[in-house]
């Protein structure tokens, strides 16, 4: 009975409990403590309309200082503004950024400069969501900024901003079919054409590059100019037979998804593979690099079908620059071959154009050369500073690098410099000149350079630590291994060039010479020069031309490595290179 009595008080206990709950949820009292403090903070500070329509940024310089702040008082505003960032940087600073804090009156920026605002005033406090006064500074920068459209009463000084490094970044993409079905066709746009863009690639009507091709989809690429960037990219619209970008695929995996991929950076001597026949040759100029004063041609393939099917991947580089930036009279063209990676030929293709850029910036230097007309000096120093800015331990790749550079007279000059494989030849006035020598194992002069170290190979040899080559750059754990490995380069001799000898430069991968003789190669530029002079039509830039058909003869000859050709016509009656936009 007893126990009955507990178990009823302890139920009348627990529904008291329930009632008192469910009665301050629905009459909610501690609304009646939060509505006095808050009466209580308004009492302290009131809020005024005009508070809270102030903008951020504020137009009053004279704007009260009245407040405290525990805030830091440098605001980098980098991540803000990328956008515009690329825009405002000197292609020549690419991957460089230099902070430099602007005086209060200055209204400029330098090329290849970020931007940080610095509160000037130390004594200047700031709380959170206090608007900021608009410095004198950064007045120009703000109304740049704001949609691209300036106000009229800045317009002079916002033009000398932005707009002069806009019109430098003017870039001619150049595509050609070099294999399957449309082989042949061609199509350029200019970046500073956005009536033209984007470019596509596809299969039917209104493709910009129309492909007969039944592998290629009706929408299958598209290449468009990341103006932040300032790259040409090109993105897989979802196609069903995929695309490759020198050998790899960029196509959303799922195919059957018709899903797009994701948007990849093309450069120049890329090739594009739509389906499995259809290869299109990708080639970028710059503004600077359509003044060419002589004619360039550059085309590579991967080759990828050579073996059985089986994908090769590119391992070359080709590269040029014309002029050397901040020198003039000066350009490069060079080949890297790269081997257990692209990497290594990817860092020297890059960082060879800036250690001669540097070395010749000096005028004592650059006078010297002009002077003696001989660079030797300089391409050794070069070769041995990208030596030693690489850092690829167990990659490594040929190097070939030809020098060109005119006097005050306007007579042109070359000189070659390489290491491993790639060659280089010259026709000047019908007669041939070798401008590269042989870094084979197996060849007679590296055989004499390894017997003079007292080290020479056992008979039959021709590897050491598994590669072919005994002179690179990169490759530097190998090196560490056997001291016979070198990155030295062999110089050739000055050549002058008379342009109206007839004469041009060819450098090539070992892809292309492993198949055609010195001799053919001269045989094919010489037919097919003739033949420009006898057509009628009007001419095309012939060298790229004859860089095709000495590509198309590698082909033929059924080479199985990849292979990249630069073609230099200094003669003088032939077309100079152009950015020329043709109708598709």
């Amino acid at each position: 009975m007893a126990m009955l009595q507990s178990i009823v008080v302890f139920t009348l206990l627990l529904m008291l409990i329930l009632i008192i709950i469910l009665i301050l949820f629905a009459f909610k009292p501690w609304r009646f403590f939060s509505f006095s403090l808050f009466s209580f903070s308004s009492r302290s500070r009131s809020i005024k309309v005009e508070d809270v329509e102030r903008p951020l940024v504020s137009d009053d310089v004279n704007h009260s200082q009245d407040q405290s702040n525990d805030l830091t008082r440098n605001y980098d505003l980098e991540g803000a503004c990328y956008q515009s960032e690329a825009l405002l940087r000197s292609p020549r600073n690419k991957g460089l950024v230099h902070k430099q804090r602007l005086p209060p009156a200055s209204h400029h920026l330098a090329q290849g400069d970020s931007l940080v605002l610095e509160i000037s005033d130390p004594s200047e406090d700031l709380l959170v969501g206090q608007t900021l006064k608009r410095p004198l500074a950064t007045e120009h920068l703000i109304e740049a900024l704001k949609l691209g459209r300036p106000e009229n009463q800045n317009e002079n000084s916002i033009q000398e901003f932005v707009p002069k490094v806009i019109s430098d970044q003017r870039s001619c993409l150049s595509l050609e079919v070099v294999s399957g079905p449309s082989r042949g066709i061609r199509c350029s746009v200019q970046s500073t054409n956005p009536s033209r863009l984007p470019l596509t690639l596809g299969r039917v009507s209104p493709s910009d590059l129309l492909l007969k091709d039944a592998e290629v989809s009706g929408k299958h690429a598209m290449i468009t100019w990341n103006s932040n960037k300032l790259k040409w990219e090109l993105v897989d619209m979802g196609s069903l037979n995929g695309t490759l970008l020198n050998s790899q695929p960029i196509n959303h995996p799922d195919s059957g998804s018709r899903q797009w991929g994701h948007p990849m950076e093309l450069a120049s001597g890329d090739t594009i593979t739509l389906g499995t026949t259809s290869n299109i040759q990708v080639h970028i100029l710059s503004q600077n690099e359509c003044m060419v004063p002589f004619g360039v041609g550059m085309i590579s393939d991967p080759m990828s079908l050579r073996r059985g099917g089986k994908k090769l991947p590119m391992e070359d580089v080709c590269y040029y620059q014309w002029p050397l930036p901040g020198i003039d009279q000066f350009g490069v063209f060079g080949i890297c071959d790269g081997h257990g990676g692209v990497e290594a030929a990817k860092s020297a293709s890059k960082i060879l154009p800036e250690m001669l850029a540097t070395i010749l910036s000096d005028s004592l230097i650059r006078e010297r050369v002009l002077s003696q007309h001989d660079a030797s000096d300089v391409l050794k120093d070069a070769f041995l500073r990208a030596e030693a800015s690489m850092n690829n331990y167990y990659e490594g790749c040929t190097a070939t690098v030809l020098l060109v550079w005119a006097d005050a007279d306007e007579n042109f000059y070359a000189q070659c410099a390489n290491v491993g494989d790639s060659a280089c030849l010259m026709n000047v006035g019908g007669k041939q000149i070798k401008m590269t020598e042989d870094h084979k194992i197996s060849s007679y002069s590296e055989r004499l350079r390894m017997e003079g170290m007292g080290e020479p190979l056992r008979d039959g040899e021709t590897r050491l630590c598994g590669l072919n080559l005994a002179r690179m750059l990169g490759d530097k754990f190998v090196k560490q291994q056997d001291s016979r490995f070198s990155s030295e380069p062999f110089i050739s001799e000055p050549v002058h060039i008379n342009q109206t000898s007839g004469a041009f430069a060819l450098l090539a991968s070992d892809g292309f010479w492993d198949v055609v003789t010195a001799k053919k190669a001269i045989q094919l530029v010489a037919q097919e020069r003739e033949k420009e002079l006898m057509a009628e039509s009007e001419k095309e830039n012939l060298a790229e031309k004859i860089a095709n058909v000495l590509l198309n003869e590698a082909r033929t000859q059924r080479t199985k490595d990849n292979t990249s050709i630069i073609f230099l016509d200094f003669d003088s009656t032939s077309r100079r290179i152009s950015c020329k936009v043709d109708d598709p």
